[in-house]
């Protein structure tokens, strides 16, 4: 299974590396698709010119998939070094050609907190952490855990679809970090108006996207499109870490 990983991988244009020559491509600022130590996947986008930001994707697409790539190359732009990865199961998922379940959610953020730890031990870079949907819901449950710089949420599932009495807030009085959650206004995992009853933390800032969906999809009437709104979400979070990295005094 091993070299299936590798072959499939090395055919997506990921080149082979090393931990330790992964760490300082990234100090360098460069950028490219790396399987590193022969079991993660990890794409890298942009300069930390405002910061670096490792983004965990979806529940039902990886690292690859359109909303996250659009989501990275415009991140990159803004000033912020994007770090995105697939987990283990979305690699499965990958190979077998097939949908699979997402593994619980408390593998996931073990599996986000060890690569987490591991670039820690390695640079002194301040390191924030963030995903899409699932993904911003494993950073913060990773954030409630342990100190970060920040967390920056595309998306984030307050509750299942038609399931509003599900919440997943429980946790977020225990994440200290300063915390963007960029949500569509019709997001049906968390609208405008049922975001406005929560009480979330002091540290944790709601921006809206006009009419976007869970995907940032604007209705056609607000003269909008995806792309417009990916663009809208990428400034607020590098103008977000910005803010922060000056006001903690990190560079």
């Amino acid at each position: 299974m091993r070299v299936n990983h590798t072959l499939y991988y090395a055919q997506q244009g990921y080149v082979e590396i090393n931990f330790d020559l992964f760490v300082s491509t990234m100090q360098a600022g460069a950028c490219g698709r790396f399987y590193v130590d022969n079991h993660i996947p990890v794409t890298l986008q942009g300069s930390a010119e405002k910061g670096c930001l490792l983004f965990a994707h979806g529940a039902g697409a990886g690292q690859e998939s359109d909303f996250v790539r659009q989501f990275a190359t415009s991140a990159a732009q803004d000033g912020i070094q994007l770090m995105t990865f697939d987990f283990t199961y979305m690699q499965r998922m990958n190979i077998e050609g097939r949908r699979r379940p997402p593994a619980k959610i408390e593998q996931l953020v073990t599996e986000m907190s060890a690569w987490y730890e591991s670039l820690l031990a390695a640079t002194d870079q301040p390191i924030w952490v963030g995903g899409k949907s699932m993904g911003g819901r494993v950073a913060s449950l990773l954030a409630a855990q342990r100190q970060v710089p920040g967390v920056i949420i595309a998306g984030y599932p307050f509750h299942p679809p038609r399931s509003p009495d599900k919440l997943r807030l429980a946790h977020w009085g225990d994440v200290s970090a300063p915390s963007l959650i960029i949500q569509g206004e019709r997001d049906p995992f968390g609208r405008r108006d049922e975001v406005a009853a929560y009480s979330l933390p002091a540290n944790t800032e709601v921006e809206w996207l006009v009419t976007g969906d869970h995907d940032f999809k604007p209705l056609r009437a607000s003269g909008w499109d995806q792309s417009a709104l990916i663009q809208q979400a990428t400034r607020k979070a590098a103008n977000f870490m910005l803010t922060h990295r000056d006001v903690n005094g990190v560079c």
